[in-house]
């Protein structure tokens, strides 16, 4: 017995820091902090990280693949709904087609990673009221080589006999 806590008994008390109202999180719990028991952090995802890789997932099917093929094929255990999520916020970027297959869905990637990024940056963009503005800076952070590479699409893009492939510009 605990004389300055009548009636506590030491073994009573729960594992942990002693910090009283704080237990320790179940094994592999994600704690306030981003920190895991034992004081490991957890690896804070970039974003757009998941839909690339379910993008990338997607894209290694042959065909049309249900969500729980999808789940199956991602690194890392994510749950199904968190699978779901994502396949839906791909499809409401059109990222990705949907088809109704019995009480499911098969998904199909509509876009690449490139593509992706591409729908990310024009989002941005459309959410700025000085488009202007917000080119300029772009334009003038880009390295020579990048600037180069986009004066080459932006003359492509201006020639509508010569549809512009993103790939001819790689060695640039």
């Amino acid at each position: 017995m605990d004389p300055a806590r009548p009636g506590h008994h030491p073994d009573n008390e729960p594992p942990g820091d002693g910090v009283p109202g704080r237990a320790e999180p179940l094994p592999g719990a994600a704690c306030p902090g981003g920190e895991r028991p034992g004081g490991r952090r957890l690896r804070r995802r970039g974003q757009g990280e998941l839909e690339a890789q379910v993008l990338a997932v997607l894209h290694s099917a042959n065909g049309p693949a249900t969500a729980g093929w999808v789940q199956e094929h991602l690194e890392g255990d994510l749950a199904y709904t968190t699978v779901i999520t994502i396949l839906s916020r791909l499809y409401e970027k059109k990222a990705v087609t949907r088809s109704r297959e019995g009480r499911s869905y098969t998904w199909t990637s509509a876009s690449d990673e490139a593509g992706l990024a591409a729908l990310r940056m024009r989002r941005v963009l459309d959410g700025e009221r000085d488009r202007d503005a917000v080119l300029a800076r772009f334009i003038s952070a880009l390295s020579p080589g990048d600037e180069e590479r986009l004066r080459a699409l932006l003359a492509r893009a201006a020639a509508p006999d010569d549809p512009v492939d993103p790939r001819d510009t790689e060695g640039m």
